[in-house]
Protein backbone atom coordinates (compact mmCIF):
# COMPACT_ATOMS: atom_id res chain seq x y z
CA UNK A 1 0.00 0.00 0.00
CA UNK A 2 2.75 2.27 0.34
CA UNK A 3 2.30 4.71 -2.09
CA UNK A 4 6.28 5.45 -3.56
CA UNK A 5 6.31 8.41 -3.00
CA UNK A 6 8.16 9.48 -0.33
CA UNK A 7 12.33 10.30 -0.46
CA UNK A 8 14.51 8.11 1.37
CA UNK A 9 15.75 9.91 4.47
CA UNK A 10 18.62 10.61 4.60
CA UNK A 11 21.12 9.37 8.09
CA UNK A 12 24.51 10.36 8.87
CA UNK A 13 26.16 7.67 11.02
CA UNK A 14 29.49 7.59 12.85
CA UNK A 15 30.61 5.12 15.52
CA UNK A 16 32.60 6.82 18.54
CA UNK A 17 35.94 5.55 20.07
CA UNK A 18 39.33 6.91 21.44
CA UNK A 19 42.26 7.20 19.90
CA UNK A 20 44.55 6.64 23.03
CA UNK A 21 43.67 3.42 22.81
CA UNK A 22 44.40 2.07 19.47
CA UNK A 23 47.98 1.40 19.97
CA UNK A 24 46.86 -0.09 23.45
CA UNK A 25 44.56 -2.73 22.34
CA UNK A 26 45.96 -4.07 18.74
CA UNK A 27 42.68 -4.95 16.28
CA UNK A 28 39.80 -2.81 18.76
CA UNK A 29 39.97 -0.58 16.03
CA UNK A 30 39.53 -2.69 13.48
CA UNK A 31 36.54 -4.32 15.13
CA UNK A 32 34.83 -1.37 15.80
CA UNK A 33 34.66 -0.07 12.33
CA UNK A 34 33.40 -3.87 11.85
CA UNK A 35 30.28 -2.90 13.73
CA UNK A 36 29.69 0.30 12.58
CA UNK A 37 29.85 -1.40 8.59
CA UNK A 38 27.12 -3.89 9.80
CA UNK A 39 24.88 -1.03 11.28
CA UNK A 40 25.15 0.66 8.11
CA UNK A 41 24.15 -2.11 6.40
CA UNK A 42 21.34 -2.81 8.26
CA UNK A 43 20.28 0.90 7.81
CA UNK A 44 20.16 0.47 4.37
CA UNK A 45 17.99 -2.29 4.62
CA UNK A 46 15.32 0.15 6.40
CA UNK A 47 15.25 2.22 3.41
CA UNK A 48 17.75 5.06 4.41
CA UNK A 49 20.66 6.77 2.29
CA UNK A 50 23.21 6.66 4.87
CA UNK A 51 26.30 9.19 5.11
CA UNK A 52 28.94 7.19 7.40
CA UNK A 53 31.53 9.05 8.74
CA UNK A 54 33.29 5.42 10.15
CA UNK A 55 34.95 5.72 13.28
CA UNK A 56 35.29 9.17 14.80
CA UNK A 57 37.62 9.38 17.62
CA UNK A 58 39.33 12.88 18.05
CA UNK A 59 37.34 16.34 18.54
CA UNK A 60 38.83 17.40 14.91
CA UNK A 61 37.24 14.33 13.29
CA UNK A 62 34.14 15.36 14.98
CA UNK A 63 33.87 18.53 13.81
CA UNK A 64 35.14 17.33 10.33
CA UNK A 65 31.86 14.95 10.77
CA UNK A 66 29.81 17.92 11.66
CA UNK A 67 30.70 19.98 8.75
CA UNK A 68 29.75 16.47 6.11
CA UNK A 69 26.35 15.62 7.81
CA UNK A 70 25.52 19.73 7.82
CA UNK A 71 26.49 19.56 4.04
CA UNK A 72 24.48 16.55 3.39
CA UNK A 73 21.44 17.63 5.30
CA UNK A 74 20.75 14.52 6.64
CA UNK A 75 17.47 14.12 8.52
CA UNK A 76 18.02 11.63 11.48
CA UNK A 77 22.16 11.34 12.80
CA UNK A 78 23.13 8.08 14.48
CA UNK A 79 25.70 7.97 17.12
CA UNK A 80 26.87 4.46 17.84
CA UNK A 81 28.71 4.02 20.98
CA UNK A 82 31.18 1.75 19.77
CA UNK A 83 33.68 1.84 22.91
CA UNK A 84 34.38 4.84 25.66
CA UNK A 85 34.65 8.28 23.95
CA UNK A 86 34.79 11.77 25.43
CA UNK A 87 31.60 13.55 25.06
CA UNK A 88 33.44 16.03 22.96
CA UNK A 89 33.99 13.94 20.25
CA UNK A 90 30.29 14.20 19.86
CA UNK A 91 28.80 17.24 20.63
CA UNK A 92 30.81 18.99 17.66
CA UNK A 93 28.75 16.70 15.24
CA UNK A 94 25.63 17.26 16.21
CA UNK A 95 26.24 21.03 16.93
CA UNK A 96 27.14 21.60 12.68
CA UNK A 97 24.48 19.08 11.85
CA UNK A 98 21.41 20.48 14.03
CA UNK A 99 19.87 17.00 13.36
CA UNK A 100 17.97 14.84 16.04
CA UNK A 101 20.22 12.31 17.33
CA UNK A 102 19.84 8.51 17.93
CA UNK A 103 22.39 7.36 20.27
CA UNK A 104 22.72 3.47 20.21
CA UNK A 105 23.80 2.14 23.61
CA UNK A 106 23.77 -1.56 21.74
CA UNK A 107 26.39 -3.87 23.76
CA UNK A 108 28.08 -6.67 21.00
CA UNK A 109 27.66 -9.48 23.64
CA UNK A 110 24.75 -10.06 25.88
CA UNK A 111 26.74 -10.22 28.69
CA UNK A 112 30.76 -10.93 29.27
CA UNK A 113 32.64 -14.12 30.12
CA UNK A 114 33.28 -12.15 33.67
CA UNK A 115 36.21 -14.74 34.00
CA UNK A 116 38.10 -14.77 30.92
CA UNK A 117 36.93 -11.03 29.34
CA UNK A 118 40.73 -8.58 29.54
CA UNK A 119 40.73 -5.29 29.35
CA UNK A 120 40.51 -4.82 25.52
CA UNK A 121 37.12 -7.70 25.12
CA UNK A 122 35.61 -5.25 28.15
CA UNK A 123 36.58 -1.84 25.88
CA UNK A 124 34.33 -3.90 22.52
CA UNK A 125 31.78 -4.11 25.10
CA UNK A 126 31.14 -0.88 26.75
CA UNK A 127 28.67 1.19 25.07
CA UNK A 128 27.11 2.60 28.62
CA UNK A 129 29.71 3.74 30.01
CA UNK A 130 29.77 6.83 27.43
CA UNK A 131 25.65 7.35 27.21
CA UNK A 132 25.43 9.00 29.96
CA UNK A 133 28.50 11.65 29.90
CA UNK A 134 27.01 12.01 26.02
CA UNK A 135 23.50 12.46 27.10
CA UNK A 136 24.33 15.48 30.07
CA UNK A 137 26.22 16.94 26.99
CA UNK A 138 23.16 16.93 24.33
CA UNK A 139 20.91 18.13 27.79
CA UNK A 140 23.08 21.09 28.70
CA UNK A 141 23.44 21.74 24.85
CA UNK A 142 19.79 21.44 24.08
CA UNK A 143 20.09 18.92 22.18
CA UNK A 144 17.63 16.95 20.29
CA UNK A 145 18.41 13.10 21.02
CA UNK A 146 17.25 9.40 22.04
CA UNK A 147 19.12 6.82 23.31
CA UNK A 148 17.73 2.95 22.40
CA UNK A 149 19.92 0.28 24.18
CA UNK A 150 19.96 -2.97 24.05
CA UNK A 151 22.23 -5.98 21.89
CA UNK A 152 23.66 -5.49 18.98
CA UNK A 153 23.38 -8.50 17.14
CA UNK A 154 20.25 -10.28 18.29
CA UNK A 155 17.87 -7.87 20.10
CA UNK A 156 14.60 -7.43 17.60
CA UNK A 157 13.05 -4.79 20.12
CA UNK A 158 15.83 -2.31 19.55
CA UNK A 159 16.26 -2.67 15.97
CA UNK A 160 12.81 -2.33 15.10
CA UNK A 161 13.08 0.76 17.44
CA UNK A 162 16.09 1.98 15.50
CA UNK A 163 13.95 1.03 12.16
CA UNK A 164 11.13 3.04 13.38
CA UNK A 165 12.91 6.22 13.29
CA UNK A 166 14.80 5.73 9.87
CA UNK A 167 10.67 5.38 8.47
CA UNK A 168 9.74 8.21 10.67
CA UNK A 169 12.59 10.25 9.12
CA UNK A 170 11.69 9.66 5.73
CA UNK A 171 8.64 10.76 6.22
CA UNK A 172 9.12 14.06 7.74
CA UNK A 173 11.81 14.72 4.61
CA UNK A 174 8.44 13.80 2.67
CA UNK A 175 6.50 16.47 4.74
CA UNK A 176 9.19 19.18 4.53
CA UNK A 177 9.67 18.16 0.68
CA UNK A 178 6.06 18.52 -0.34
CA UNK A 179 3.88 21.01 -2.56
CA UNK A 180 0.43 20.77 -1.64
CA UNK A 181 -1.72 22.83 -3.53
CA UNK A 182 -4.98 24.78 -1.96
CA UNK A 183 -7.79 25.02 -4.73
CA UNK A 184 -10.23 27.25 -4.32
CA UNK A 185 -11.14 28.49 -0.60
CA UNK A 186 -12.23 26.46 2.96
CA UNK A 187 -15.76 25.66 3.59
CA UNK A 188 -16.94 29.05 4.67
CA UNK A 189 -17.59 28.97 8.58
CA UNK A 190 -15.77 26.11 9.57
CA UNK A 191 -12.99 27.78 11.79
CA UNK A 192 -10.95 25.00 12.80
CA UNK A 193 -10.22 24.19 9.23
CA UNK A 194 -8.36 27.90 8.27
CA UNK A 195 -5.45 27.53 8.14
CA UNK A 196 -2.02 30.55 8.22
CA UNK A 197 0.05 28.93 5.28
CA UNK A 198 3.06 31.01 6.34
CA UNK A 199 2.81 28.83 9.52
CA UNK A 200 2.84 25.89 7.79
CA UNK A 201 5.62 27.20 5.65
CA UNK A 202 7.40 27.65 8.84
CA UNK A 203 6.81 24.95 11.22
CA UNK A 204 6.51 22.19 8.43
CA UNK A 205 8.64 23.13 5.69
CA UNK A 206 6.42 22.15 3.07
CA UNK A 207 5.32 24.66 0.11
CA UNK A 208 1.62 25.76 -0.23
CA UNK A 209 1.21 25.78 -4.08
CA UNK A 210 -2.60 28.31 -4.02
CA UNK A 211 -4.67 27.42 -6.83
CA UNK A 212 -7.93 28.90 -9.01
CA UNK A 213 -10.82 27.33 -10.36
CA UNK A 214 -9.35 28.76 -13.77
CA UNK A 215 -6.61 26.34 -13.19
CA UNK A 216 -8.16 23.14 -13.23
CA UNK A 217 -10.73 24.37 -15.61
CA UNK A 218 -8.40 25.12 -18.54
CA UNK A 219 -7.00 21.59 -17.97
CA UNK A 220 -10.15 19.54 -17.99
CA UNK A 221 -10.74 21.35 -21.30
CA UNK A 222 -8.00 20.02 -22.99
CA UNK A 223 -8.62 16.35 -21.64
CA UNK A 224 -9.23 14.24 -24.91
CA UNK A 225 -11.19 11.72 -25.53
CA UNK A 226 -8.97 8.75 -25.53
CA UNK A 227 -8.47 10.36 -21.28
CA UNK A 228 -11.75 10.10 -20.91
CA UNK A 229 -12.06 6.72 -22.04
CA UNK A 230 -9.27 5.39 -19.78
CA UNK A 231 -10.28 6.92 -16.66
CA UNK A 232 -13.21 5.04 -17.81
CA UNK A 233 -12.16 1.96 -18.02
CA UNK A 234 -10.12 2.64 -14.34
CA UNK A 235 -13.10 3.53 -12.47
CA UNK A 236 -15.11 0.50 -13.87
CA UNK A 237 -11.94 -1.87 -12.79
CA UNK A 238 -11.67 -0.02 -9.74
CA UNK A 239 -15.23 0.60 -8.19
CA UNK A 240 -18.70 -1.53 -8.36
CA UNK A 241 -20.60 1.07 -10.54
CA UNK A 242 -23.88 1.46 -8.45
CA UNK A 243 -27.82 1.70 -10.34
CA UNK A 244 -27.96 5.31 -9.00
CA UNK A 245 -24.93 6.60 -11.29
CA UNK A 246 -26.04 8.27 -14.60
CA UNK A 247 -23.86 8.07 -17.39
CA UNK A 248 -23.48 11.66 -18.22
CA UNK A 249 -22.36 12.09 -15.01
CA UNK A 250 -20.05 9.23 -14.67
CA UNK A 251 -18.48 10.50 -18.22
CA UNK A 252 -17.93 14.04 -16.79
CA UNK A 253 -16.64 12.89 -13.43
CA UNK A 254 -13.61 10.71 -15.79
CA UNK A 255 -13.28 14.03 -17.78
CA UNK A 256 -12.44 15.91 -14.22
CA UNK A 257 -10.21 13.15 -12.68
CA UNK A 258 -8.67 13.22 -16.22
CA UNK A 259 -8.30 17.32 -15.62
CA UNK A 260 -7.23 16.45 -11.98
CA UNK A 261 -3.84 14.53 -13.37
CA UNK A 262 -2.83 17.24 -15.29
CA UNK A 263 -3.26 19.79 -12.60
CA UNK A 264 -1.09 17.71 -10.30
CA UNK A 265 1.79 16.83 -12.77
CA UNK A 266 1.82 20.50 -14.10
CA UNK A 267 2.48 21.82 -10.31
CA UNK A 268 4.21 18.73 -9.34
CA UNK A 269 1.81 18.31 -6.34
CA UNK A 270 2.17 15.97 -3.51
CA UNK A 271 -1.01 16.29 -2.28
CA UNK A 272 -4.21 18.59 -2.88
CA UNK A 273 -6.89 20.03 -0.42
CA UNK A 274 -9.54 21.71 -2.31
CA UNK A 275 -13.24 22.89 -1.80
CA UNK A 276 -15.58 25.34 -4.02
CA UNK A 277 -19.23 26.59 -3.90
CA UNK A 278 -20.03 27.33 -7.20
CA UNK A 279 -23.67 29.39 -8.47
CA UNK A 280 -26.76 28.32 -10.16
CA UNK A 281 -25.13 24.99 -11.91
CA UNK A 282 -22.20 27.14 -13.21
CA UNK A 283 -18.94 25.45 -14.98
CA UNK A 284 -16.85 25.79 -11.19
CA UNK A 285 -19.96 24.67 -9.39
CA UNK A 286 -19.54 21.62 -11.96
CA UNK A 287 -16.49 21.05 -11.64
CA UNK A 288 -16.38 21.39 -7.40
CA UNK A 289 -19.27 18.52 -7.89
CA UNK A 290 -17.30 16.27 -10.09
CA UNK A 291 -14.35 16.38 -8.12
CA UNK A 292 -14.70 13.10 -5.88
CA UNK A 293 -13.93 9.98 -8.33
CA UNK A 294 -10.59 11.94 -9.83
CA UNK A 295 -9.13 12.96 -5.98
CA UNK A 296 -10.13 9.14 -4.68
CA UNK A 297 -7.57 8.07 -7.58
CA UNK A 298 -5.32 10.85 -6.81
CA UNK A 299 -5.62 9.62 -2.58
CA UNK A 300 -4.85 6.02 -3.69
CA UNK A 301 -1.80 6.78 -5.22
CA UNK A 302 -0.53 9.00 -3.00
CA UNK A 303 -1.56 12.63 -3.59
CA UNK A 304 -3.75 12.85 -0.75
CA UNK A 305 -6.69 15.52 -1.18
CA UNK A 306 -8.37 16.53 2.14
CA UNK A 307 -11.84 18.04 0.98
CA UNK A 308 -13.86 21.54 2.06
CA UNK A 309 -10.39 23.17 2.16
CA UNK A 310 -9.12 21.74 5.18
CA UNK A 311 -5.01 22.05 4.54
CA UNK A 312 -3.52 20.32 8.10
CA UNK A 313 -5.73 17.02 7.68
CA UNK A 314 -3.97 16.73 4.12
CA UNK A 315 -0.69 16.89 6.12
CA UNK A 316 -2.22 14.12 8.37
CA UNK A 317 -3.22 12.11 5.34
CA UNK A 318 0.19 12.26 3.46
CA UNK A 319 1.93 11.36 6.78
CA UNK A 320 -0.54 8.39 7.13
CA UNK A 321 0.27 7.27 3.54
CA UNK A 322 4.02 8.10 3.70
CA UNK A 323 4.12 5.55 6.84
CA UNK A 324 2.42 2.85 3.98
CA UNK A 325 -1.06 2.72 5.76
CA UNK A 326 -3.44 4.32 3.89
CA UNK A 327 -4.47 7.78 5.07
CA UNK A 328 -8.63 8.59 4.45
CA UNK A 329 -10.23 11.98 5.08
CA UNK A 330 -12.64 11.38 8.12
CA UNK A 331 -14.61 12.72 10.35
CA UNK A 332 -16.94 11.47 13.64
CA UNK A 333 -20.32 10.60 12.28
CA UNK A 334 -22.56 9.13 15.27
CA UNK A 335 -21.36 6.77 18.79
CA UNK A 336 -23.13 3.51 19.11
CA UNK A 337 -23.79 3.09 22.63
CA UNK A 338 -25.29 -0.47 22.35
CA UNK A 339 -21.84 -2.15 20.76
CA UNK A 340 -19.50 0.58 22.01
CA UNK A 341 -17.97 2.09 18.89
CA UNK A 342 -17.79 4.98 16.97
CA UNK A 343 -18.74 4.99 12.92
CA UNK A 344 -16.13 7.79 11.34
CA UNK A 345 -16.41 8.57 7.36
CA UNK A 346 -16.93 11.27 5.88
CA UNK A 347 -18.59 12.66 2.16
CA UNK A 348 -15.96 12.85 -0.98
CA UNK A 349 -12.57 11.27 -1.74
CA UNK A 350 -11.28 8.46 0.14
CA UNK A 351 -8.29 6.04 0.47
CA UNK A 352 -9.78 3.05 -1.86
CA UNK A 353 -6.59 1.22 -1.15
CA UNK A 354 -7.37 0.77 2.42
CA UNK A 355 -11.24 -0.14 1.81
CA UNK A 356 -12.54 -3.53 3.57
CA UNK A 357 -14.25 -4.33 -0.49
CA UNK A 358 -13.95 -3.27 -4.16
CA UNK A 359 -15.71 0.52 -3.08
CA UNK A 360 -18.98 1.75 -4.38
CA UNK A 361 -19.77 4.44 -6.99
CA UNK A 362 -23.23 5.83 -5.96
CA UNK A 363 -24.98 8.49 -7.54
CA UNK A 364 -26.03 11.40 -5.31
CA UNK A 365 -28.97 13.70 -6.81
CA UNK A 366 -27.62 16.65 -3.86
CA UNK A 367 -24.22 16.53 -1.70
CA UNK A 368 -25.39 17.61 1.94
CA UNK A 369 -24.47 20.81 2.84
CA UNK A 370 -23.12 21.29 -0.75
CA UNK A 371 -23.95 22.77 -4.00
CA UNK A 372 -24.16 20.06 -7.23
CA UNK A 373 -24.81 16.35 -7.97
CA UNK A 374 -23.07 13.05 -9.29
CA UNK A 375 -21.21 10.53 -8.54
CA UNK A 376 -19.62 9.64 -4.99
CA UNK A 377 -17.36 7.08 -3.03
CA UNK A 378 -18.49 5.10 -0.55
CA UNK A 379 -16.85 1.84 1.46
CA UNK A 380 -15.32 0.80 4.88
CA UNK A 381 -12.02 0.86 5.97
CA UNK A 382 -11.05 -2.69 5.71
CA UNK A 383 -11.36 -5.07 9.26
CA UNK A 384 -8.46 -4.76 12.21
CA UNK A 385 -6.26 -2.33 13.70
CA UNK A 386 -6.57 1.02 12.66
CA UNK A 387 -4.81 4.30 13.85
CA UNK A 388 -6.26 7.56 13.10
CA UNK A 389 -3.86 11.29 12.83
CA UNK A 390 -5.24 14.34 13.47
CA UNK A 391 -3.54 17.86 13.34
CA UNK A 392 -4.26 20.93 14.90
CA UNK A 393 -3.98 24.33 16.20
CA UNK A 394 -3.35 25.51 19.55
CA UNK A 395 -4.02 29.31 20.63
CA UNK A 396 -0.33 30.04 20.47
CA UNK A 397 -0.21 29.32 17.01
CA UNK A 398 1.37 26.16 17.10
CA UNK A 399 0.71 22.83 14.85
CA UNK A 400 0.16 19.74 16.84
CA UNK A 401 -0.52 16.17 16.55
CA UNK A 402 -3.36 14.25 18.08
CA UNK A 403 -3.50 10.42 17.90
CA UNK A 404 -5.60 7.17 18.52
CA UNK A 405 -5.24 3.23 17.87
CA UNK A 406 -8.18 1.54 17.61
CA UNK A 407 -10.29 -1.39 15.62
CA UNK A 408 -12.24 -1.50 12.79
CA UNK A 409 -14.91 -3.57 13.19
CA UNK A 410 -17.45 -5.64 10.16
CA UNK A 411 -20.94 -4.61 10.40
CA UNK A 412 -23.44 -2.65 8.50
CA UNK A 413 -22.72 0.58 8.06
CA UNK A 414 -24.92 3.47 6.25
CA UNK A 415 -25.35 3.53 2.58
CA UNK A 416 -25.64 6.96 2.04
CA UNK A 417 -22.61 7.38 -0.57
CA UNK A 418 -20.31 8.18 1.97
CA UNK A 419 -16.67 6.45 3.45
CA UNK A 420 -17.82 5.28 6.91
CA UNK A 421 -16.27 2.56 8.47
CA UNK A 422 -17.44 1.37 12.84
CA UNK A 423 -14.42 1.93 14.71
CA UNK A 424 -13.64 0.82 18.32
CA UNK A 425 -11.28 2.34 20.73
CA UNK A 426 -10.03 1.68 24.01
CA UNK A 427 -12.53 4.07 25.71
CA UNK A 428 -16.36 3.85 25.82
CA UNK A 429 -17.20 6.34 22.64
CA UNK A 430 -18.46 8.64 25.15
CA UNK A 431 -15.30 8.99 27.06
CA UNK A 432 -13.25 8.42 23.79
CA UNK A 433 -15.15 11.93 22.50
CA UNK A 434 -14.31 13.94 25.55
CA UNK A 435 -10.94 13.09 25.38
CA UNK A 436 -10.44 13.63 21.82
CA UNK A 437 -12.32 16.72 22.25
CA UNK A 438 -10.24 17.96 25.16
CA UNK A 439 -7.33 18.11 22.91
CA UNK A 440 -8.97 21.26 20.71
CA UNK A 441 -8.71 19.07 17.65
CA UNK A 442 -10.31 19.78 14.19
CA UNK A 443 -13.38 18.68 12.35
CA UNK A 444 -11.33 15.77 10.52
CA UNK A 445 -8.85 13.19 10.63
CA UNK A 446 -6.61 10.77 9.01
CA UNK A 447 -7.75 7.34 9.19
CA UNK A 448 -4.76 4.60 8.61
CA UNK A 449 -5.16 0.59 9.33
CA UNK A 450 -2.54 -0.66 11.66
CA UNK A 451 -1.31 0.52 14.72
CA UNK A 452 1.35 3.32 13.88
CA UNK A 453 1.13 5.29 17.10
CA UNK A 454 5.36 4.66 17.80
CA UNK A 455 5.93 5.70 13.92
CA UNK A 456 4.01 8.73 14.59
CA UNK A 457 5.58 9.73 17.83
CA UNK A 458 8.98 9.80 16.17
CA UNK A 459 7.33 11.71 13.53
CA UNK A 460 6.26 14.13 15.65
CA UNK A 461 9.63 14.42 17.44
CA UNK A 462 11.32 15.22 14.47
CA UNK A 463 8.69 17.76 12.94
CA UNK A 464 9.26 19.15 16.22
CA UNK A 465 5.33 18.94 17.15
CA UNK A 466 3.66 18.17 20.39
CA UNK A 467 1.72 14.99 19.94
CA UNK A 468 -1.21 14.17 21.77
CA UNK A 469 -2.27 10.43 22.48
CA UNK A 470 -5.95 9.38 23.18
Amino acid sequence: MSSGRSPSAKVGLFGIGLAAYWPQFPGLKERLEGYVAGIESRLRGFGAGVVSAGLVDTPERARETGQLFAREDVDLIVCHVATYATSSQVLPVVQKARAPVLVLNLQPSAALDYERTDTGEWLANCSLCSAPEISNAFVRSSIDFRVVSGVLFDDAGAWREIEEWCRAAAVARAVRESRVGFLGHTYPGMLDMYSDFTMMHAQLGAHIEVLEMCDLAKRVAAVTDSEVEDKLRIARETFEIAESVEEDDLRWAARVAAGLDRLAADFALDGLTYYYRGLDGNEYERLGAAMILGNSLLTARGIPASGEGDLKTCFAMMAMDRFGCGGSYTEFYAMDFREGFLLMGHDGPGHIAISDRKPVLRGLGLYHGKRGRGVSVEFSVKTGPVTILGLTQTADGRLKMIAAEGESLSGPVLRIGNTNSRLRFGLSPAEFANRWCAEGPTHHCALGVGHVLGRIAKLAALLKLPLATI
